[in-house]
């Protein structure tokens, strides 16, 4: 990307060297928002971007002051939610399918199904609403081993996606795993109210709402 850049400003250069720098200023415009909208339209890049002009966001690109740049960062959450929904589906139990079919995703606590409307800044939760959730991650349910759905699933997503992974070396997000407690309406049924105790802890008492294990992804800073 970078050589073609630098072609189109010896070109933009050579165009406009007669031009006040008013009229580069909107050339440079133009050039950036046909760009974008080429790569968009070709299916490179998410509709969903933060638009930096000069360094500051949300500026439109008239806005700039030579030499610029202008610089878009596009949301990438779509390759990267539907990876993670894999993986875990992959370690889930299948005696009857549902609980695969339970995963959830939230975006800034809120459910979401359009993974391209994301915004590149949210910070995206993945988690499963069947109330026997701790008992899959605690390997009661499915016969495997403790943490292996959640904390594996996180782990080949850090392994794609993270730091010195193979499909984004840069490392352009942040995977950890948490057991998170789930405000009342973001999906029907949770937070599930235990019924019973279940050992001494406090948070498993008769009436108090379970915790969910789940993926947290942020883009790296």
């Amino acid at each position: 990307m970078a050589s073609s850049f630098d072609f189109f400003d010896r070109d933009l250069k050579l165009a406009t060297q007669d031009l006040e720098p008013a009229a580069i200023r909107s050339a440079l415009a133009s050039f950036a928002k046909q760009s974008v909208a080429e790569v968009i339209a070709s299916g490179r890049a998410s509709p969903t971007y933060n638009r930096y002009v000069n360094g500051r966001p949300g500026l439109k690109e008239e806005a700039v002051e030579l030499p610029g740049p202008i610089v878009y960062e596009f949301a990438l959450w779509d390759a990267v939610i539907k990876f993670a929904l894999n993986e875990l589906r992959m370690r889930s139990p299948v005696k009857s399918g549902r609980f695969r079919e339970s995963f959830i995703v939230l975006a800034n606590q809120r459910l979401v199904t359009d993974f391209d409307s994301i915004d590149p800044d949210a910070e995206v939760i993945i988690t499963n609403f069947q109330p026997y959730i701790r008992k899959v991650e605690a390997g009661v349910i499915g016969n495997r081993k403790r943490n292996q759905v959640f904390d594996a699933a996180k782990r080949a997503l850090a392994s794609a996606f993270g730091a010195g992974g193979g499909r984004n070396s840069a490392g352009a997000f942040v995977f950890e795993t948490r057991w998170l407690e789930v405000r009342a309406g973001v999906h029907a049924g949770m937070p599930y109210i235990l019924k019973g105790s279940q050992g001494r802890r406090k948070d498993r008492q008769a009436g108090q709402s379970i915790t969910y294990p789940s993926i947290i992804i942020n883009q790296a800073a």
